[in-house]
């Protein structure tokens, strides 16, 4: 048996209503933080009020887009002259990111460009980061359980990580309610990065038992919940993805990801367009172009998947990406070029995606010509 490690936030409360526990559980760690939350503040009124009903003293923070290094530098400024004890973020994926980058930054001295991948010296923290709390209210990218903020450069036209064991959140709260009635636009783009982050953690080259675990029964769980959700509202659909969220959280930051997200990651920095639309548009093409040249068990493990996907679509597993693609672009799901990919730049996006540090964990090594190939496939809906 190959050995392992279990990486995962220090405390994890799951299930309808947990989010009321959060005032109480947040200033357990102080009575001074910040509240991170999306574009629109009344959402985290909830929380801002609770906090502070408990005694809290808390500045609240926007994040109204996919957070970059401006907005990180500019939120680091204002953490410190609060002198916060806590980081709490509540909102999709890149408030969370924001919220946990943050939390790592703020008690150091160095510059976040130490810390950065690719673009920076990936440094590890300078100083044991501030206690992280987590509240998602999408269900995709599983920001809760990670160990690593994604931050972009626009004058590099990349995304980078900022990456540390010790930025895993100290508690994250997965409330599904708190998700009930996301935009039919957001509920597929981000439910396709919940899968996306199921199906490369199975598939992935540093899959292990434990990561198993977690995404081999879920992979059907999130292709039927996320179908549900596309006829309407489905309170245990949203409940399956939560879960199906969290799961893909745990795994990815316990073995790895793929071509999907080392393409995503590039294309993510060239473009404004949603991370988790970049994944849906890439997930059914990857899949196809890996399974076109794989063997042995990462085959396997492929065809598993086709299969899986295979049952929800009624169809032949050779048909299955196709059929994932087919049925996303009917669901609404922009092709790249819709979201604004030249094609003319596929070329420099394979060549940057294909030393990523995602591509380490693809199932089959890839190279620039198949990921050219894959970019293709997702402008075919």
């Amino acid at each position: 048996m190959t050995p392992f490690m279990i990486a995962a936030p220090g405390r994890i409360l799951f299930g309808r209503g947990e989010a009321a526990k959060a005032p109480s559980l947040i200033v357990g760690h102080g009575l001074r933080g910040v509240v991170v939350h999306g574009a629109q503040a009344a959402r985290a009124a909830w929380l801002v009020e609770g906090l502070r009903a408990a005694g809290a003293d808390v500045l609240a923070l926007s994040c109204p887009g996919e957070p970059t290094l401006a907005m990180l530098e500019t939120a680091l400024d204002a953490a410190r002259g609060h002198g916060a004890q806590w980081v709490a973020a509540l909102g999709g994926g890149a408030a969370l990111d924001l919220g946990k980058a943050l939390a790592g930054l703020t008690p150091g001295a160095t510059p976040p460009t130490d810390h950065l991948e690719v673009v920076g010296r990936g440094l590890p923290l300078s100083a044991p980061p501030l206690p992280f709390i987590a509240i998602p209210t999408t269900s995709g990218t599983g920001a809760e359980a990670t160990r690593n903020a994604v931050i972009g450069l626009p004058d590099h036209g990349r995304k980078v990580s900022l990456r540390d064991d010790r930025m895993l959140a100290r508690l994250a709260i997965v409330d599904p309610a708190l998700t009930d009635g996301c935009p039919r636009g957001v509920t597929l783009a981000s439910g396709l990065d919940a899968v996306t982050q199921l199906i490369e953690p199975y598939v992935c080259s540093r899959a292990t038992l434990f990561t198993d675990a977690l995404t081999k029964a879920a992979i059907p769980v999130g292709i039927n919940a996320l179908m549900r959700l596309m006829q309407g509202e489905d309170a245990r659909a949203r409940d399956d993805l939560a879960w199906v969220s969290l799961s893909g959280g745990l795994a990815l930051a316990n073995s790895g990801l793929g071509a999907v997200h080392g393409l995503a990651g590039v294309i993510g920095g060239l473009i404004p367009a949603p991370h988790g639309a970049i994944c849906g548009a890439l997930l059914g093409p990857v899949l196809a172009v890996n399974r076109d040249r794989a063997t042995g068990q990462a085959l396997a493990r492929l065809n598993d998947v086709c299969g899986a996907l295979a049952t929800a679509f009624a169809c032949t597993n050779d048909d299955a990406p196709a059929a994932l693609s087919r049925w996303a672009a009917v669901q609404g799901l922009p092709t790249l070029v819709a979201l604004g990919l030249d094609p003319a730049l596929h070329a420099r996006v394979a060549a940057a995606a294909a030393v990523s540090s995602s591509m380490k964990g693809n199932p089959v090594a890839l190279a620039p010509a198949d990921l050219i190939e894959a970019l293709l496939l997702a402008d075919v809906s």
